[in-house]
């Protein structure tokens, strides 16, 4: 293991959250629901929610035995209620073709439905310790900064920067490496206000190093207010809370204009989200 590797793992060591979801004896299935949560959702709204869910669902097969519906209502409000819908999903699919265990291999994890590249890695590193690139936001954050010196990234990851990721992961404790650069850059190095007097790389950081230069270009951050997201989380909220179907009159008025409520509502069915029953009442999947 290289200095790199042990100062930041001397970091983590003393400055790790204590989350729920990392600690000794978590299974695999309470990896794999945290990762599909903290997805564009930052860990502070997922931890409550995670809580109710793992209590409720702590096994696949209590999770694929209920309703779809019930999944998306246990949801809330963390937003993007497809990612429910994929974790029953996959639930089911871990059932039937796993004898009810998360596999531990990439190739295995990529098998289930939603479970792209990035959640097959975190679940296979930081739930059975395998040595796999994590390639988030924050990581390639911190990779960028320190090896290149700069802020510019391509929206996905590369083949060389997968590469180089990989090369970079130590031989001993892959996956609380893997978790610790993770870590450093939800903590410290921060996209809006980096922290580099507490960072362990600093003395590394060929950004800090080069004056914190801006990237070249920006992401516009993206808007909620009025959007088809937010009519769609309306609906949602009103048929999260009755069991029995709802007539339209009552999605009605969870939103005012009609053209982007029936939009809203069409697109709630496409995805699987909402049922019709019968004329004019909607429903949770069952």
């Amino acid at each position: 293991m290289d200095d790199f590797a042990r100062r930041l793992l001397r970091w983590y060591d003393a400055n790790a959250r204590e989350l729920p979801w990392r600690q000794p004896g978590v299974s695999a299935w309470a990896v794999l629901v945290s990762e599909v949560m903290l997805q564009q959702t930052p860990a502070a709204r997922v931890e409550p929610v995670w809580q109710q869910w793992m209590k409720r669902w702590p096994s696949p097969e209590s999770l694929a035995a209920t309703a779809a519906g019930d999944a998306v209502r246990a949801w809330g409000r963390l937003g993007y209620p497809r990612r429910a819908l994929r974790l029953h999903s996959a639930a089911a699919a871990i059932v039937d073709r796993y004898g009810g265990e998360v596999p531990s291999s990439y190739d295995e994890l990529r098998t289930l439905p939603g479970v792209g590249d990035y959640t097959a890695a975190a679940v296979a590193a930081f739930a059975f310790d395998r040595r796999l690139p994590v390639l988030d936001t924050n990581v390639r954050r911190v990779y960028g900064r320190v090896f290149d010196g700069s802020d510019d990234r391509s929206s996905a990851p590369t083949a060389a920067e997968r590469v180089a990721a990989e090369q970079r992961i130590p031989a001993r404790h892959p996956g609380v490496y893997s978790v610790a650069v993770m870590e450093l850059g939800a903590l410290v190095c921060t996209a809006r206000a980096p922290r580099c007097e507490a960072c362990p790389l600093q003395t590394d950081c060929r950004w800090h190093a080069g004056g914190r230069p801006k990237a070249s270009r920006r992401r516009p951050s993206q808007r909620y207010e009025g959007t088809d997201r937010q009519a769609r989380g309306r609906l949602l909220a009103v048929l999260r809370l009755r069991h029995e179907p709802v007539r339209l009159i009552e999605l009605d008025v969870a939103w005012p204009d009609a053209t982007q409520r029936a939009r809203a509502l069409r697109g709630l069915i496409e995805d699987g989200l909402v049922e019709a029953v019968g004329d004019e009442h909607y429903r949770l999947p069952v």
